[in-house]
């Protein structure tokens, strides 16, 4: 049997289903079993002390989570009265467990708060797994409260517990182990055992597509092939140089506006996801508006570019951006737009601009992007002394270079249930093959970033906020956020673990000139790209309103269904100049889009000797 023609799990009571196993059938599938447990231990122990952040716990602690535990338990020695309230809560939560269990009422009783990995009938039903799901969810309130008893502590190293402290209870969820996760269980006496053969089999591949790593294969990406059914946005490369590629895109109208667009996305993933299906194409959308579009497409660093600075992203990037879309479209300023790390190089470089008189960018919206860093949320742990070390051993061991690889794992160790553990479950217990999926195609086409644009970019902003406080240089003029007049427009998602909205109001208000902020919902890409048609999410304005932080802000905003991009519309457009005729992409030889550099893989990079 393959694992595609394993049979679909019901929802017979697993009990039931034990029970009608005749004895020599189960005599196998308890051997199976115990062999599988192995297994799974095994699995588990290489998906932790693999090379994403929760190795850090269990290899020599290169981030500083040990050490970060110790001042925790050390800060609680010395405040007795906080440590023992955490345990009595600790043991009334057992206490009132075991009453529960002894009263018979465990398995009548439900859960207030809805958690998807525990959405089988069994741990409802079954009075074994409701203890085990109750138990856990005691003993995992309890260490997750640990580090916010301890007072007084360093906030980064507060910070740093309470995120590795957050990792290891999610990895210790009784659902990631084939023994206590009924769904598992279930698959595995309905396939004869069969699911953890097939499961078996995918782990092995991905340890092989890892090179001796657990990789963890999140989709098939086999279907997909770019510019044939991903990025398929018709248009032309029409400028290049050693870091960019600029796209411009086929006008759908005979009349544009004369400002054209500029986007300038993060280089830490690429473009695409902006163009990812005709149906959420935001670069199709913006087109069919009326708008010249130019992409830029970032070269994944290789020997060539590694060597390269944020000056060199500013100068080979924006500047070399903004000067060719204007010769390629012959208007005179453009607006522009930056998402993520693309908005904080924008706005250092726009403050540059400012500060030099260069007049030639009319208007800047900004997509989930920060430049007050003081409120960076979780991947401030990244930043701090030990996390900071660790990044830059990572790019010391790859000669320069820090790996598209090791900043895929960081993102998805940031949201673990969606992005880890649900795929251990559904591979590597349930023997199910990762299916195709776009954005997930998308995700892990990953690119390398130059070691000293990410060595700047991880101290002087994120660590040390110099952009935010006006200390920041780029090209060797030192920068104020202030002296940026133009009107910007600044969105943020409200379920983003990546740039947390707060950080993105805050940020909101360095600018000189009138900045709006919108928020939508969802998280850091869907948030974002989420095309009006799909009549998905909602979104929060608030013109004009004077608050002190984004929560107390979103208290009097108005919320409206559907995409935020209408909303940016109405505020883009009329900064968009006079309809003019619209201006076809000449031919540069370059080649069509989505470009060559998009097309480059890590596979394709040969990372320069160490």
């Amino acid at each position: 049997m393959s694992s595609a023609n394993l049979p679909t799990s019901g929802q017979e009571p697993l009990a039931a289903l034990m029970a009608a196993q005749d004895p020599m059938r189960w005599q196998v599938l308890m051997t199976t079993l115990a062999l599988a447990n192995t297994e799974s231990q095994a699995l588990m122990t290489e998906v932790m002390t693999g090379s994403g952040p929760l190795a850090t716990v269990t290899k020599g602690d290169p981030m500083g989570a040990s050490e970060a535990f110790r001042q925790v338990g050390m800060n609680l020695a010395m405040n007795p009265q906080a440590l023992m309230q955490a345990n009595l809560e600790l043991m009334q939560g057992w206490m009132k467990l075991w009453q529960e269990m002894m009263s018979e009422t465990l398995s009548q009783e439900t859960p207030k708060e809805k958690d998807k990995r525990f959405a089988d009938p069994e741990w409802q039903v079954n009075p074994a797994f409701k203890f085990i799901r109750k138990a856990f969810d005691v003993n995992s309130k309890w260490m997750n409260s640990l580090a916010d008893r301890a007072s007084g502590m360093d906030p980064a190293v507060q910070l740093r517990a309470r995120f590795f402290m957050q990792l290891l209870t999610e990895s210790l969820s009784p659902t990631n182990f084939l023994g206590t996760n009924p769904q598992a269980l279930r698959t595995f006496i309905e396939s004869g055992g069969e699911s953890v053969l097939a499961g078996l089999r995918l782990a092995r591949e991905d340890v092989r597509k890892g090179n001796g790593k657990l990789y963890i294969s999140q989709t098939d990406e086999t279907p997909f092939q770019l510019g044939v059914n991903v990025a398929t946005a018709p248009g032309q490369v029409v400028f290049r140089n050693d870091l960019i590629e600029l796209i411009q895109y086929n006008p759908t109208q005979e009349t544009a506006y004369s400002k054209p667009l500029l986007i300038l996305p993060p280089w830490i993933n690429k473009f695409y996801i902006l163009d990812l299906r005709e149906e959420n194409s935001m670069i199709r959308w913006l087109v069919d508006k009326g708008l010249t579009v130019f992409v830029v497409s970032w070269r994944s660093a290789d020997k060539v570019t590694k060597d390269f600075d944020w000056d060199d992203y500013a100068r080979k990037g924006i500047y070399a951006a903004t000067e060719a879309a204007l010769q390629a479209s012959g208007a005179k300023s453009l607006n522009a737009v930056g998402y993520c790390i693309g908005g904080t190089l924008l706005t250092s470089t726009l403050a540059h601009m400012a500060a030099t008189g260069y007049d030639k960018i009319s208007s800047a919206t900004f997509f989930a992007s920060q430049s007050d860093f003081e409120l960076a949320g979780d991947l401030k742990v990244f930043t701090d002394g030990p996390g900071r070390d660790y990044v830059y051993g990572l790019i010391d061991e790859h000669g320069g270079i820090m790996p598209g690889k090791e900043m895929y794992e960081t993102f998805n160790w940031l949201r673990p249930i969606d992005l880890v553990w649900r795929y251990v479950v559904d591979m590597y217990m349930l023997g199910k093959p990762p299916r195709p999926f776009d954005l997930l195609y998308w995700n892990a086409d990953q690119t390398n970033i130059p070691g000293p644009v990410h060595r700047r970019y991880l101290k002087e902003l994120y660590a040390e906020n110099r952009l935010a406080k006006g200390e920041y240089t780029v090209l060797g003029q030192k920068v104020s956020v202030q002296d940026i007049k133009i009107p910007v427009m600044l969105q943020a998602s409200k379920d983003d673990h990546i740039v947390p909205y707060e950080s993105v109001f805050r940020t909101s208000n360095l600018y000189g000139g009138d900045a709006s902020f919108v928020l939508s919902g969802s998280g850091h890409i869907a948030g974002v790209v989420n095309h009006p048609d799909a009549k998905k999410y909602q979104h929060w304005t608030n013109p004009g309103a004077e608050a002190a932080t984004a929560d107390v802000w979103l208290e009097t905003a108005t919320e409206t269904g559907g995409s935020w991009w209408p909303t940016w519309w109405d505020w883009l457009r009329p900064k968009s100049g006079r309809k003019v005729k619209a201006v076809q992409p000449k031919d540069m030889g370059l080649g069509a889009a989505p470009g060559s550099y998009a097309a480059v893989r890590l596979a394709d990079i040969k990372l320069p000797p160490v």
